[in-house]
């Protein structure tokens, strides 16, 4: 091994504390910086190349099928800003019925509305369908399902009650669009048998070849669409756009498509933006707090790096000489510190990357499994650019006290030695002065001389404040994300608000969930409404109290089956977080999510149809709301709207959500409850609100907690090495004042006082900087999902928190110090008066 080899080994090995200090600021700097690099990356890669490989569609237009004619949606092609297109399909809307036995799903039971399109095959320019397995359907009686929504294989059989004959078409296929367009596909001929239209010859695309007397037809009264039985048809068109790389883009090739139709006649659209969206949303909102984590680890990974090498220079003066004088280059002693820095931040770079890898396997798979291409690893570039980067920063840190280092002159610095070096250069006029008042403050003589010390070493002072600021940051930042998490965790789930649940019985589950019944089952009796709404006003105890009931109906402008959780009774005490409009006030009113929104394309303020065996209303949208259940597509609405649509019974209110007054005992609440509806002779059992846990945000306060932890304790580290600096430079005195009588616990009070009053200093000033970054990035994991986060949400920091949080500053420092401070207090009189 060369002399500068074993330099830089000694000196690694020498100072332990400041090599472990850091390893760990690098490890978690990089740790942080591979996730999210490699979560903002490779979670949208499976998409990204399914999109690409699949050429999946920009936007999907729908046109109402009675108002203008396959012709006229054909010509929409043409539309400013489309380089390609395909359509138009005839899609509708139908609920079929299992009519075999399958491993998945039993014979007799009824499915969720599906949205199936006619199309000839699965190929074509625009939304090409990856088929998984099975074949295309080619001819009528045959049917392709989606494989993340229809539960089903090649070989089963449906039956569509809904449409002219209830004809039964079998399963021979199921296949992926990765914008989907569709729930499932049948053959043009077929699609306009289940809408009852005439069969026509059909191009190669699935178009009708329009007539000379081809029209747009009229629209239909609402009575007609009302008795209707013939599933709601209408239909689309696939787009790809010049510009589509942000939702303006979309937004401006959806305004030239509209354009193109007559007013009204377009109903709908989805842009791939939105579907991107929503199979990354999980993985994404890791992205946000990670790249804050990851900046502050970075900058204090330089800090501390900076505060290491530039103590390790000033405690060295006397053996720089030494190596100087036995013939060391300035270059060479330069590349001698650097390298003490570099090795183990290689180290921590090294440990950083397989940690970070580790930690981005099941969120990855998450992402990648939606469809169908999942990605488990972060891309390779990524594991090489973050630890070079990191490398790279360290090395810059490290060189501003190396250039110092390699410039000290070979006889001052021998002569001269450590001590009076550093005194020399920690002297000055505010020191002294601080020195002179400090015997005046009416403070133990010991606190007094600790508190003087920063103004003697102002610029080390600053760096500690520094070290100490960024692990306050990290804390502040850390507790409002624990908080708003906490916060969302119990608003997300609808109707949490209830502290007793009242099921009436008629077989509902929460939104998105289907009740299914083997064949013959007979369906759960239904408590009759009334009766269970007159039990709970006549209980003790009882505050307030509504009905809830629930249904799975199509809706226009999203693909596949809504859940619609209908309100009876007043339910603005258990309404979801409004982020804009307001809550129902009414019949003909829904509220939904802004992911709800951009998924049909429309806003606050639109409507929306939704259809039933051929039944519809329109609701108009008075608010959108922040929650996650049900996938958050559920729409929000008044039991009228679920009446008007003809579901009878299935209208009526089949949970209860029950507030109870203050101080009531839970337990007999509940007893006392059972008994009044069991001797009311209705089938309902009461129970206490039971609600969820999210995965995702267990998986976030984890990650939160590790990397916090990590940086309080860089930060601490850092500290500790600051006042050992200080210790080792100050021996001598500490030595005269032991031979004047200091007592070891003395010694311990100056010592921690020396950066007390710096650490709560720091404290007060990071607790506002921690507070605007939680603000600023907390907004961003609500865009990663699609949502916007509550105000209420956000704004968690009460007064008490931030009394508690300023003062960790101060925890921190003291923390960082007590070490170093026993030292001190055991060194020997003797030993430190005899040190140089």
């Amino acid at each position: 091994m060369s002399a500068l080899g074993r330099v830089v080994r000694a000196g690694v090995g020498r100072r332990r504390v400041q090599t472990v200090v850091m390893v760990l600021t690098t490890l978690m700097a990089v740790t942080a910086s591979v996730l999210a690099a490699g979560l903002l990356v490779a979670a949208r890669a499976p998409f990204e190349r399914a999109f690409a490989e699949q050429r999946g569609a920009h936007l999907v237009g729908q046109f109402d099928g009675a108002r203008a004619s396959a012709a006229e949606v054909k010509a929409t092609a043409e539309a400013t800003g489309v380089v390609a297109a395909a359509g138009p399909f005839l899609s509708l809307s139908v609920r079929p019925r299992t009519a075999s036995q399958s491993e998945f799903v039993p014979a007799g039971v009824d499915l969720p509305p599906l949205t199936v399109v006619g199309r000839a095959d699965a190929a074509g320019p625009v939304d090409r369908i990856e088929l998984v397995e099975g074949a295309w359907p080619s001819r009528a009686g045959q049917i392709a399902v989606d494989e993340s929504e229809v539960p089903l294989r090649p070989g089963a059989r449906l039956t569509v009650p809904d449409a002219p004959g209830s004809p039964t078409l079998t399963v021979v296929g199921v296949a992926r669009s990765v914008t989907g367009t569709a729930d499932a596909w049948v053959t043009p001929d077929q699609a306009k048998a289940l809408a009852g239209a005439p069969t026509r010859p059909t191009d190669a695309a699935g178009t009708s070849r329009p007539s000379s007397s081809s029209s747009p037809s009229p629209s239909p009264s609402p009575s007609q669409s009302a008795s209707s039985s013939t599933p709601p048809s209408s239909y689309e068109m696939y787009y790809r756009l010049h510009d589509a790389r942000t939702a303006a883009d979309v937004a401006a090739g959806r305004a030239a498509v509209a354009r193109s139709v007559p007013e009204g006649v377009m109903t709908g659209a989805r842009s791939y933006l939105t579907v991107k969206q929503e199979q990354t949303a999980n993985a994404m909102a890791f992205v946000p707090f990670l790249v804050a984590f990851g900046g502050l680890g970075l900058f204090l990974s330089v800090l501390v790096i900076g505060i290491v090498v530039g103590g390790a220079v000033g405690a060295a003066t006397r053996r720089i000489g030494v190596l100087k004088a036995l013939g060391f280059t300035p270059g060479q002693v330069v590349r001698a510190y650097v390298a003490q820095a570099f090795v183990p931040t290689a180290v921590g770079c090294v440990l950083g990357v397989g940690l970070g890898n580790v930690l981005a396997v099941p969120v990855l798979a998450e992402a990648g499994d939606v469809v169908g291409a999942p990605t488990r690893t972060v891309p390779l570039w990524i594991d090489v650019v973050v630890p070079v980067g990191a490398l790279l920063l360290v090395a810059g840190a490290a060189l501003v006290p190396a250039l110092r280092a390699g410039r000290l002159r070979t006889v001052e610095a021998i002569t001269v030695g450590r001590t009076a070096s550093e005194s020399r250069r920690g002297a000055g006029r505010l020191g002294r002065l601080a020195s002179r008042l400090a015997p005046r403050v009416p403070l133990p003589r010991a606190v007094g001389l600790g508190l003087a010390y920063p103004f003697a070493r102002p610029g080390r002072s600053l760096v500690a404040a520094a070290a100490v600021g960024f692990g306050a940051v990290s804390v502040t930042f850390a507790v409002g994300l624990a908080l708003t998490l906490g916060a969302v965790q119990e608003g997300r789930l609808l109707n949490s608000a209830a502290d007793v649940v009242v099921e009436a019985g008629g077989g509902q589950g929460p939104p998105g969930a289907d009740v299914v019944r083997a064949g013959g089952e007979e369906e759960g009796e239904r408590a009759v409404p009334r009766v269970v709404a007159d039990a709970l006003r006549a209980q003790e105890g009882t505050a307030r109290f509504y009905g809830t009931a629930q249904a799975r109906v199509a809706a226009s402008g999203v693909t596949g089956a809504t859940t619609v959780v209908a309100y009876e009774g007043d339910s603005a005490w258990g309404a979801p977080q409004i982020v804009s409009g307001r809550w129902l006030h009414g019949a003909g009113e829904a509220v939904v999510t802004e992911r709800f929104l951009d998924a049909a394309g429309i806003g606050v303020g639109d409507t929306v149809t939704l259809t039933d065996d051929g039944r519809r209303t329109t609701v108009r949208i008075v608010g959108a709301a922040f929650f996650t259940e049900g996938g958050s597509m559920a729409l929000l609405t008044s039991t009228t709207t679920l009446a008007d649509l003809g579901l009878g019974a299935d209208a009526l209110p089949g949970q209860f959500h029950v507030r109870t007054e203050p101080g009531t005992d839970p337990a007999g609440y509940l007893d006392s409850l059972n008994g009044a509806l069991k001797a009311a002779g209705v089938g309902a059992v009461a129970r206490t609100g039971t609600p969820g846990t999210s995965g995702v945000i267990v998986a976030m306060d984890a990650l939160i907690g590790m990397l916090t932890l990590m940086l309080v304790v860089v930060a601490g580290l850092g500290v500790l090495n600051t006042v050992v600096l200080d210790t080792r430079d100050r021996v001598r005195d500490l030595g005269v004042l032991k031979a004047l009588g200091m007592t070891p616990r003395q010694t311990v009070a100056m010592v921690v006082t020396s950066v007390a009053g710096v650490g709560l200093l720091a404290g007060v000033v990071a607790v506002p900087v921690g507070v605007a970054l939680h603000r600023a990035v907390t907004p961003l994991m609500g865009d990663a999902i699609g949502m916007s986060v509550p105000a209420a949400d956000i704004a968690v920091y009460d007064p008490p928190v931030l009394v508690l949080l300023a003062l960790g500053g101060l925890v921190l420092a003291v923390a960082g110090a007590l070490l170093p401070a026993g030292w001190a207090a055991r060194a020997g009189t003797a030993t430190a008066l005899r040190t140089e």
